[in-house]
């Protein structure tokens, strides 16, 4: 399972690193104001939910879980939020 963790902000995001449309690496992407977006065909995928903003992706991606705690960022890849 490979993850892509993206700073927002003061917020960290963790999501499934593999677009729901074509699975290729989400990391290679490009972050915007709508979310993380597919460098293959374009689709967006919000921080919060995984859901995709645009086509033509129609299908979320995993979100997980994350904690700071003393600048350390842990995953808790057992939940997703979607």
């Amino acid at each position: 399972m490979s993850i892509v963790l993206v700073r927002n902000g003061e917020r960290v995001h963790a999501l499934a690193d593999e677009c729901s449309h074509a699975a290729v690496s989400l990391s290679e992407g490009e972050v915007s104001r709508k979310g993380i977006e597919c460098w293959l065909h374009g689709s967006c995928f919000d921080l919060e939910t995984g859901k995709p903003s645009s086509l033509p992706a129609t299908e979320p991606v995993d979100v997980y879980a994350v904690d700071i705690r003393d600048g350390d960022v842990f995953v808790d890849v057992t939940v997703t939020t979607n």
